[in-house]
């Protein structure tokens, strides 16, 4: 069936980069798809989408909506329920503006009180499930969605099987579009062309574990014929760069809280340190990279171990525990990254995890969705 009108979609969520990633990838397949489709975006103020998402070409709202903080019975939740409450209405009448044809969540705060809102009104429902291990949000949202976009096999344990479609997570598209070459990426970064490079990213906030890691064996680091591309974070690169700032300059090591350049960090890497978030490991999987997982401990359901598991398991992935990576985790990466073996069998196996052309897929069902009202 075609559409009789404009195509008008609203995607909500956000939060980190995970979340933000995914939404603009499937907002940028849409539009490829229907040129003429308007867009509107629904986040939570004061989160990191408000800025990336119009940094990427797209309109957004924010909602006044929060987290529920612990313990649950804390008072302070009763400010974060008036929050939901107020956000349930505003997004009503935002929908009632915008009157979109589907509505998309893809995690984060304000996708529950979008999602509860556009099911109320009669509006079709698409949820995009990056993990192995569904959220609450997510699980509670399922039964008022028509079709749930998943990353990996075996979402039946948490989802209707009759509304699941497997595509995998959209990813930045410019990382698959990459054309530098390893040599040329890994003299971007002043580094010899030639010498083996590991990449250490601990998402878009940074991870305090893994800097720890780093900072705990620079010695290590400087003595070794290996260079290190280091992404500290945001949050921790004042932290960090007082403690480099105390010993000599370390020649092999690269040090950004923000890489912009991902396409050339990925390219110069002979294997990459990360997180086990769902976009990261999306990415590893579809660009075929050795990586080295330590899953962060601090996220809901342990979901990036799970995520982790679901390589490792299949030998795509070295595991390093977040409780073993101070004292672990760079001699597990110097031993990896010198075996070219091991290297090439990690790269063998990712790879055959990857699932490709995820935005388009889910693009697609979004406009099925619309045609069928």
């Amino acid at each position: 069936m075609e559409l009789k009108e404009q195509l008008r979609v609203i995607v909500s969520g956000g939060g980190t980069g995970g979340h933000i990633f995914p939404a603009v990838s499937i907002a940028n397949a849409i539009k490829a798809q229907h040129p003429e489709a308007e867009i509107l975006f629904v986040g939570a103020l004061g989160r990191m989408e408000m800025q990336r998402v119009p940094a990427a070409g797209y309109k957004i709202v924010g909602l006044p909506v929060r987290g529920l903080v612990r313990p649950l019975w804390s008072f302070r939740n009763v400010g974060v329920m008036l929050n939901f409450m107020r956000s349930r209405r505003l997004v009503k009448k935002i929908i009632g503006d915008f009157r979109p044809h589907v509505v998309v969540g893809v995690g984060g705060y304000a996708s529950a009180p979008t999602l509860n809102a556009a099911y109320a009104m009669g509006i079709p429902c698409l949820i995009q499930e990056q993990n192995s291990y569904a959220g609450v949000t997510n699980k509670s949202l399922a039964k008022k969605a028509r079709k749930i976009c998943v990353a990996y096999s075996g979402m039946e344990r948490f989802f209707p099987a009759d509304k699941i479609i497997l595509t995998g997570n959209p990813v930045r598209q410019n990382l698959l579009d990459n054309k530098i070459s390893k040599e040329d990426a890994r003299k971007s970064f002043g580094f010899d062309s030639i010498k083996k490079t590991v990449l250490i990213v601990g998402g878009s906030l940074g991870a305090r574990t893994v800097n720890e890691s780093i900072l705990q064996h620079l010695e290590e680091i400087r003595q070794s014929d290996v260079q290190f591309i280091w992404q500290t974070g945001k949050i921790y690169s004042q932290e960090i760069g007082d403690a480099l700032a105390k010993v000599e300059k370390i020649k092999n090591l690269y040090v950004t809280d923000f890489i912009s350049n991902m396409d050339a960090a990925y390219a110069a890497a002979d294997i990459v340190v990360s997180r086990a978030g769902a976009s990261s490991i999306s990415e590893l999987c579809l660009l075929g990279k050795p990586c080295i997982l330590v899953p962060s401990p601090n996220v809901a359901e342990d979901h990036q171990t799970k995520n982790a598991m679901a390589l490792s398991t299949k030998d795509a992935a070295v595991l390093v525990p977040d409780k073993n990576a101070r004292d672990t985790l760079v001699g597990i990466t110097l031993q990896t990254v010198r075996d070219d073996a091991k290297l090439k069998s990690l790269s063998e196996n990712v790879l055959k995890l990857a699932l490709h052309d995820s935005a388009d897929r889910i693009a697609q069902e979004v406009y099925k969705l619309a045609t069928q009202g």
